[in-house]
């Protein structure tokens, strides 16, 4: 018996096969996963052990606890001001949200634009819609912020959602203020939906700040805002994430969700609102440290022969370009970050399984400790000497 063409035709993230590929080894340090290296803010664990020790083990709705969906709504009260009651669902992480939207906003065969290089899991996702993608490529020499006029010249009478992520993974890239205006401009009167992916937007480390396309006027309306806890809080095993948009769309959403994960566990939903009441200034703290790696890791991949980067301006991702280095090893991007594993136990992750844009380029978190950027890097610097660079 055939198994069906999406799932053998889905593919896998590059992330998780270098992730997977190290598992195999000893004496690895890893630059994969986007996964904060800090724990749980205390206040929150010991909520959700609260909630567990007084037997809240049961159903939860389907949109989320309301304790959780009023919290978020008082988080964002200054810029979307959603309605807890009809304008928020909570998800299993930001990555269901995303998927829920897509199934909720798109029909197979209609078009979904994608700047790219992008996090992996949009291209599967957009996939499993029946969806066609449509890529629009961002380069290093704009600090791969999309431009406007590519995104234009993209639409077509097929167009039906654009997925905007910023700040990037992989490139950290933060859309500006001027750019995001332009977006808006092109986008106000189509009838495009928007999914803006803003995970990382509390990480940004210049000082001009952040803006969301949500800003703008009358792009609100069209834009399902997708966020969540995993980075901001250092949650990411808690699965939580959460959706933004106008009741109509929320309630489709919730329908999908039902069908799917169902719902959260209470006490998980609960602790998450007492990080929204308590903890935001252990945001800032660890924003903070990613800023002090930010800057370590940058100085040391432009001081390794072959290497090169601009510092990103958020998120937690050094997108690094090793094109000189490939050349040198004759690999491309995948086969260079394989060998560097094999040869160094150094993992990173190719520039190519976030869209063909970045062959190229090797991505390397800085969500890991100073001590490991340190330690890592200088590794990588023997491998270089290697090759005489």
């Amino acid at each position: 018996m055939q198994l069906s063409n999406l799932a053998q035709n889905l593919g896998g993230s590059a992330i998780r096969a270098m992730y997977n590929e190290a598992l195999k080894m000893k004496d690895t340090i890893s630059f994969t996963v986007g996964e904060p290296d800090f724990i749980t803010p205390k206040p929150i664990i010991d909520e959700a052990c609260r909630c567990w020790e007084q037997g809240m083990t049961h159903y939860t709705p389907n949109s989320g606890v309301l304790t959780l969906r009023q919290a978020i709504a008082e988080y964002h009260k200054n810029d979307l001001n959603p309605d807890p009651e009809t304008q928020i669902m909570v998800s299993c992480g930001a990555t269901e949200a995303i998927q829920m939207a897509l199934f909720t906003l798109v029909d197979p065969g209609d078009e979904v634009i994608l700047v790219t290089p992008a996090w992996p899991n949009y291209f599967g996702q957009i996939g499993m819609t029946g969806a066609i993608l449509k890529v629009v490529p961002a380069y290093e020499e704009n600090n791969f912020v999309p431009n406007p006029d590519d995104i234009r010249r993209a639409i077509g009478p097929k167009t039906k959602a654009i997925i905007l992520n910023s700040p990037s993974n992989p490139t950290g890239a933060v859309i500006d203020k001027a750019t995001c205006k332009a977006l808006a401009d092109i986008l106000r009167d189509r009838d495009i939906f928007v999914i803006a992916d803003e995970i990382y937007s509390r990480l940004i480390y210049d000082d001009e700040g952040y803006t969301s396309i949500t800003s703008f006027d009358g792009m609100i309306e069209k834009t399902v805002y997708i966020s969540g806890f995993s980075k901001m809080f250092a949650m990411t095993g808690w699965r939580l994430g959460y959706a933004i948009a106008r009741p109509d769309i929320i309630r489709n959403m919730t329908k999908l969700h039902e069908n799917g994960a169902s719902c959260l566990p209470a006490p998980s939903q609960i602790a998450a609102a007492v990080g929204l009441k308590q903890c935001l200034p252990e945001i800032d703290q660890m924003r903070k440290s990613y800023h002090t790696r930010r800057d370590l890791i940058c100085s040391l991949i432009n001081a390794t022969p072959g290497l090169s980067i601009r510092p990103p301006k958020g998120a937690f991702y050094a997108f690094t370009n090793a094109k000189e280095l490939s050349k040198a090893t004759g690999l491309n991007s995948m086969d260079l970050c394989m060998d560097l594993l094999k040869k160094t136990g150094v993992v990173t992750v190719p520039g190519s399984g976030f869209g063909d844009v970045g062959e190229g380029y090797i991505r390397i978190t800085y969500a890991t400790s100073e001590e490991n950027i340190k330690a890592g890097l200088a590794r990588v610097q023997e491998y270089v000497k290697g090759y005489g660079l």
